[in-house]
Order: C-alpha cells, then sequence, then structure tokens
C-alpha cells in the first residue's frame, strides 16, 4: 500500500477524478486466492455449472439429487465456494442438496470489481437457476449480501451466518486512512460507486435491513470472540436486530476457523436440518445456551 499512497498523494491535487476511479478499483477488487490441490479435487465431486450474472460469468457446484431441498454455501470477501465444503457431506447425508459458487471477482468467476449488491445478485441468478433455498450457510460477506438479496425478496427457511460482517460500506474509513485520501475524494468514489451498483451506502447497514425485513428467517449467528477480520460485536450487532436470531460465541477460531470447526458444522446443521425453532428465547438467553452447550460440554461430564 505505501506505494499506492505515494501515487495518491500525487495524483489528487492533479486529478481529483482520476485518484476516485483508481481507489474505487482498488477498494471494490478482492484478492483472488488459489486453490489447493485437495480442494479442486472436492469440487470436482460436485456437477459444474456456469451461469451470467449482469454480463459476468460465475462458476459455481452442485451436490445431490436434482429433488432434493438445496441448501445454499455462500462465502465471503476474497475467498471461495469451497471455503465452506465442510458443510458438503453432512448436508448431502440428511437428504438435502448443496449448491456453491464463486462470488465475482474471485476464485474461477468473472475478474473485476465486486460489492455486497453483486453478492446478493449473484445469490438471487445462482437461486433461479438452481430453484429456492432450503436455508443458506453464509460466511463474513456473504451475510450481508444474503440479507440484502432477502430485502430484495429472496425466501429462505432458515440461515447460518458465521462471522457476519454488519456494515461493510464502514471498511472505506480505514482505506482512505491508509491511502491517504482527501475527504472529497472519498466522496466522489462513493458518488462513482453509487451509481455503479445502484444502490446506496446508506441502505447497506445489515442491521438497519434486519429490522425491515418483513420476513425473518430464523438464524444461528456463528462469531468468534478474536476474529481478527471482522469483530464479534458486528455479530452481536446482528443478532439484536433480529428478534430471532440465536448468538454462538467461540473462543480460538479466529475469522476462517468457524467455517470448518466440527463443533460448529454439527451445530449448524442440527439448526438447519431440525424442526426445531427458537423457542421463543431473548438473543442474550440463546446465546448463553448454546455457548454452553458447544463450548463447556467437559464440565458436564
Amino acid at each position: 500500500m505505501s506505494f499506492f499512497r505515494w501515487v495518491f498523494r500525487v495524483l489528487q491535487p492533479i486529478s481529483p477524478a482520476a485518484a476516485a476511479w483508481l481507489a474505487e478499483r482498488l477498494f471494490f477488487t478482492a484478492r483472488r486466492r488459489r486453490i489447493s490441490a485437495d480442494a479442486r479435487a472436492f469440487l470436482a465431486t460436485g456437477q459444474r455449472f456456469v451461469i451470467e450474472v449482469e454480463g459476468r460469468r460465475v462458476v459455481g457446484w452442485r451436490w445431490g439429487p436434482a429433488a432434493a431441498p438445496i441448501i445454499y454455501l455462500v462465502q465471503g470477501w476474497g475467498s471461495r465456494g469451497v471455503r465452506l465444503a465442510a458443510f458438503v457431506e453432512p448436508l448431502l447425508a440428511l437428504g438435502h442438496g448443496v449448491v456453491t459458487y464463486d462470488a465475482l471477482g474471485q476464485g474461477e468467476s468473472a475478474r473485476g470489481m465486486t460489492s455486497m449488491p453483486e453478492f446478493a445478485r449473484t445469490l438471487q441468478a445462482v437461486v433461479a437457476r438452481h430453484g429456492a433455498p432450503r436455508a443458506i450457510v453464509a460466511h463474513s460477506m456473504g451475510c450481508a449480501g444474503t440479507t440484502l438479496a432477502l430485502s430484495w425478496g429472496l425466501e429462505a427457511g432458515r440461515l447460518v451466518f458465521l462471522a457476519p460482517a454488519a456494515d461493510p460500506p464502514a471498511w472505506v474509513a480505514p482505506f482512505a486512512r491508509q491511502l491517504g485520501l482527501r475527504s472529497d475524494v472519498l466522496e466522489r468514489v462513493r458518488a462513482r460507486s453509487e451509481r455503479r451498483l445502484r444502490v446506496r451506502w446508506a441502505d447497506l447497514n445489515v442491521p438497519t435491513l434486519a429490522r425491515g425485513l418483513s420476513r425473518r428467517p430464523d438464524l444461528l449467528i456463528v462469531h468468534d470472540e478474536a476474529d481478527e477480520t471482522v469483530r464479534w460485536q458486528d455479530g452481536s450487532a446482528i443478532a439484536a436486530a433480529w428478534p430471532n436470531a440465536q448468538l454462538v460465541t467461540t473462543q480460538g477460531l479466529g475469522h476462517r476457523g468457524v467455517t470448518s470447526d466440527a463443533r460448529v458444522v454439527r451445530q449448524a446443521v442440527d439448526f438447519l436440518t431440525s424442526d426445531r425453532g427458537t423457542g421463543g428465547l431473548s438473543v442474550r438467553a440463546e446465546h448463553e445456551m448454546l455457548e454452553y452447550e458447544m463450548f463447556h460440554r467437559d464440565e458436564r461430564q
């Protein structure tokens, strides 16, 4: 980033518009991660599909019988659909179909910029291809995109949010400080992106979106207390705004560990596939009950 900080120091006085153009591309471009040989072999067990979202290619995979109820796995920022591979076999064993995909700008899907609205539109397009969700498991930015899609009318039976981001537009503040962006250039970035995405940044706060949903699926949130990427407070804020949410706090899993930890996967799959609801428990009471059940079992033996 030191190189780009120097670039913006030179460019902003000369052409604020050009500086905003470059800053928008940097802010909305996710890092593309390499895939391991094991992950590639696992994806080869699924049925690969390709769709177009607003003229750009999205690559995904499906497992399970054609008639099975579908559970969608939605990745986070700078990741891949295979990040949530630990959920596939347990869900298949219970008779569900599973669909995941690489978001725009990531993995095998089209290069270029991506964003929370594009996460939402991609989920809508994949659902249109494969059918209504029995449930959705999402990670990080995928949770924000899922909530936005719900606000646009997408319906799902139940949701599991892993390390959810509550306010993605707020990430622009540390980004701007790191690059030394002037306030007028940052305002140009906001205006440019809002025109391109057809969504206002002010309308992308997840707790606010949650309060405005006409239908709120039962929601299980799992967030590590020492998450190094998305603060635990984000998950807590979403739970507080979602009346039928359950919040589980983990320890030592970090931002990515919650996507593959065996205990988390078991609890999430049970929540998604059982007939039990939230039972009307408050967020705090349900949080404390589930946290005790999952992470203090040894004390009861």
